[in-house]
């Protein structure tokens, strides 16, 4: 039986000083769908340190409970404009990579200092995506290999689009020709404009988030926006389902392990993240949520299924044309109410 402590009751202990103060514990707040299961049992067993795993959906709902409760939680796993922000806005730790050896001596070389934390103090990377298109060969006629195909009206109520803001919007700017974290506020209202039009041509089925990957196991819809890893995941149980980066170019994520300021338990937050660097863990974390590692001893360990899965291993011209998101909070105000006119567009 799964060992989930909900965020609520974590808070409500919190409120007593029972669950970021007790002894023998770490408290991980982490996407849904996003460890194995094993591997927390197995760092509990190894290290007699209780796990309280928590999920969120978003970077956004992430970020709104590390900033009201800091210290309810020991373990982060933000995404790489959320570390960005995070650091800018001084809540994260500095790293002591004595304790997380194998954190340097393990990471790909290219993640080793991100553009969102240049000097490589504050996180750790732990998984990395394409953000991309998972079709049904058999309800498309082709590959969908332009962001194009989401306002193709030969696919009406037959698209599922990710509910997030900033892949959305990106998908929007991309489509109108722009980059992906454009502030520029005609280009966002020219991706404002496509996304509403999208609606009306009444193409989306709905905006999803994780429930995606299962629906598309189900072959629900001919076409979703989707993570890498989620699509991964849903062609291991499904072989007629295939994934393609548009050409225009996409987002590529990196989620991360952080240690929010003030986090009462450090120490065990560094023994998590020094356990989760380990090759033979992070092997098995990557090929149970289907999601490309950042350990590159893990890599290798996972040899020909690896690099010669194009989902997992995608092409370097493929990286070459992908984006990071980058931090936008001095326009976040605009770009939530472009969200809120796409989202109530009839």
């Amino acid at each position: 039986m799964k060992k989930w402590v909900s965020l609520f009751l974590c808070l409500l202990l919190f409120g007593g000083m029972v669950c970021a103060q007790a002894q023998g514990i770490v408290n991980v707040y982490n996407w849904e769908d996003y460890i194995d299961q094993f591997v927390l049992e197995r760092f509990e067993e190894e290290t007699g340190i209780k796990v309280n795993y928590l999920n969120f959906t978003s970077n956004e709902d992430m970020l709104v409970q590390v900033r009201a409760n800091p210290e309810a939680f020991d373990v982060v796993f933000p995404a790489d404009y959320a570390v960005e922000r995070l650091i800018a806005e001084d809540r994260l730790e500095p790293l002591n990579f004595d304790n997380i050896p194998s954190a340097k001596a393990n990471t790909v070389d290219w993640l080793q200092n991100p553009s969102y934390d240049k000097e490589g103090k504050y996180s750790v990377p732990y998984m990395w995506a394409t953000l991309g298109l998972l079709y049904n060969k058999d309800k498309v006629t082709a590959e969908p290999n332009s962001w194009s195909v989401l306002w193709d009206i030969q696919y009406k109520d037959n698209i599922f689009m990710y509910d997030s803001i900033r892949p959305v919007m990106g998908i929007g700017l991309k489509a109108a020709g722009y980059s992906m974290n454009s502030t520029n506020p005609l280009e966002l209202e020219a991706a404002k404009a496509k996304l509403i039009e999208q609606k009306q041509l009444g193409v989306v089925r709905a905006y999803q988030l994780d429930e995606t990957k299962d629906k598309m196991i189900a072959n629900e819809v001919a076409i979703a926006v989707i993570w890498s890893g989620d699509a991964q995941y849903a062609i291991s149980h499904n072989d007629r389902l295939a994934y393609a980066v548009p050409s225009e170019g996409s987002a590529i994520g990196v989620d991360s392990m952080v240690i929010p300021k003030g986090a009462r338990n450090k120490e065990n937050a560094e023994k998590f993240i020094e356990f989760m660097c380990r090759p033979d863990i992070a092997q098995i974390n990557s090929e149970a949520i289907g999601y490309p590692s950042a350990n590159a001893k893990a890599i290798a360990l996972m040899g020909s299924a690896y690099s010669d899965n194009p989902v997992m291993n995608p092409s370097k011209e493929t990286i070459q044309n992908l984006e990071f998101f980058v931090d936008i909070q001095n326009f976040i105000d605009l770009y939530n109410a472009i969200w809120l006119e796409v989202k109530n567009a009839k």
